[in-house]
């Protein structure tokens, strides 16, 4: 099993959720985030006194799948968030050791 995390642009949730559903995805989790990179953040100015936002806000997606189909829920996501600019994100992912669905004791890929 493999967990796949993806911080990308707000904007870009719906197109990304609908797409890995179609995929038969059966399950996400969503983050409401905020961080930097090479985007660095830009200046604003309120009330005429010019400050930095640092933090730029970004979704993450967490997605468990099994081994056969991480490699393209890995591509669905790179096509459906890529904008070609600075900003578009990361994915991260994960081998994971153990599942389970605390309803049922359910382990494994049954859990998923």
């Amino acid at each position: 099993m493999k967990k796949v995390e993806a911080v990308v642009r707000p904007n870009k949730l719906e197109d990304i959720k609908d797409a890995l559903t179609k995929q038969g995805v059966a399950g996400m989790t969503v983050t409401e985030v905020r961080g930097f990179g090479r985007q660095k953040g830009h200046s604003e100015t309120y009330r005429g006194t010019e400050y930095t936002v640092d933090f730029l806000p970004k979704v993450k997606i967490e997605v468990v799948v099994s081994d056969d189909k991480a490699q393209s829920v890995l591509d669905t996501v790179i096509k459906t968030a890529q904008t070609g600019q600075i900003g578009d994100g990361k994915i991260f992912v994960a081998d994971l050791d153990q599942i389970v669905r605390i309803r049922t004791g359910e382990t494994g890929e049954e859990a998923v």
